[in-house]
């Protein structure tokens, strides 16, 4: 499998903003059902941004579910919604400043949900280091593409402020 450089912690540990568009155009890379790995170029995410960010989980507080919020950047943070989807977080920032971008689409899976339900990715990868893991990661891939902003998609719930934000980076 050819494949590009694994992102290292500095580049998670960066403001989620410096972050977020930066990811598209970047390989998730992931241990598939049958022992191969999927690359699936990143299309689409969403950046939220700490405990003033009211359409952030970090927003209620220091919790068991938001804990790896609060980590140094480069861990994921999983979480289920509707009863039936996973979302899949990835955590960046210093430790204690709860930040992280919600991988929207890659590859052509459109849409978070099917995302992690296509990759298989559940309650077991919260937590996970993506500059260590064996399963799951995120590698350059030498593409720059062009990168289109939008205000985040179903965060209606948090305000006019918020839900207006151009945090919404994709291909």
């Amino acid at each position: 499998m050819k494949g590009g450089t694994r992102l290292t912690r500095e580049f998670y540990t960066r403001d989620v903003l410096d972050v977020a568009p930066d990811l598209p155009g970047k390989d998730l890379v992931i241990l598939l059902s049958d022992g191969t790995y999927g690359r699936y170029m990143i299309n689409e995410v969403e950046a939220y941004r700490g405990e003033e960010d009211l359409a952030c989980h970090a927003a209620k507080g220091r919790t068991s579910r938001t804990e790896v919020l609060y980590h140094e950047g480069g861990k994921l943070y999983v979480y289920f919604i509707y009863g039936m989807y996973w979302m899949l977080n990835v955590v960046t920032g210093p430790a204690d400043i709860p930040q992280a971008v919600l991988i929207r689409g890659a590859g052509n899976f459109n849409g978070p949900g099917k995302l992690t339900k296509a990759l298989s990715v559940d309650r077991s990868f919260y937590g996970e280091d993506l500059t260590s893991s064996g399963r799951i990661w995120i590698e350059e891939s030498g593409i720059n593409p062009e990168i289109k902003t939008s205000p985040r998609i179903g965060v209606d719930y948090s305000g006019e402020i918020w839900r207006a934000k151009l945090w919404r980076f994709y291909i």
